[in-house]
């Protein structure tokens, strides 16, 4: 992968591709969740928001008369426990250290200005849950923008920055970008703008990692941690 500097040739057909398979996607998603809500369709139907994440860049590769797999868009074998081992340490490790102070800033946040007492209640089917972030969100998620997106984008931007030894460069910025206004394109919440936050902590892993399945991980983590603090504060 090159490391000298893109000129504005090299980089605009790939922002325009990156645009249009981003517009494509998340438009096609949501007309799925439309078709769903307003024709009674069985939610079965929602099994095509990941294979549309999952699928499109892989769609896109064969377009461009590209190999996928030069891509980190893959999850190793479920065979291959040493390395969904190796991800799932790296993610935790990464999320303990987040934890303490959200968890602090998240009882500020909820005490001081929304006025929620601390209710202890766990989500019910937390199991299932779990099971439903990683594999129905988080990784399809991190296949489309972290092992799409942030790789197409350093084939064109250099790594010229660093963050606790971690190499990375504008690819990351931009990704987080697509990657929290897509929610918006979607379904729109006003506070989606955060969501580019999490995002370059997303990007960051997939950098020093090389591949999608930790960040897809801490990815899940992040939800679920959401979720369990929802229900404790009686969100």
């Amino acid at each position: 992968m090159s490391t000298q500097a893109p000129t504005t040739k090299a980089l605009r057909p790939v922002l325009l591709e990156l645009t249009a398979l981003w517009l494509v996607t998340n438009l096609l998603i949501r007309s799925v969740l439309w078709a769903e809500a307003n024709f009674g369709l069985h939610e079965a139907v929602l099994a095509l928001v990941p294979c549309l994440f999952i699928y499109a860049p892989v769609w896109l590769c064969h377009l461009r008369g590209v190999d996928s797999y030069s891509y980190p868009l893959w999850v190793p074998s479920l065979r291959d426990g040493r390395a969904w081992g190796a991800a799932l340490w790296r993610a935790t490790k990464w999320f303990g250290a987040l934890l303490v102070p959200w968890i602090l800033i998240y009882h500020l946040y909820q005490a001081l200005f929304l006025g929620n007492a601390f209710q202890p209640e766990f989500p019910a089917g937390f199991l299932q849950l779990v099971a439903f972030h990683i594999f129905f969100v988080a990784i399809p998620e991190e296949f489309f923008y972290r092992g799409y997106f942030q790789t197409r984008l350093n084939e064109v931007l250099p790594k010229n920055s660093k963050f606790g030894g971690i190499a990375y460069g504008k690819s990351l910025w931009i990704t987080s970008l697509f990657f929290a206004f897509g929610h918006s394109l979607v379904m729109f919440q006003w506070w989606h703008f955060s969501i580019f936050f999490p995002g370059l902590l997303f990007g960051l892993m997939r950098e020093r990692t090389q591949g999608v399945l930790a960040a897809a991980f801490l990815h899940a983590f992040c939800n679920l941690g959401v979720k369990v603090f929802e229900a404790l504060y009686r969100v």
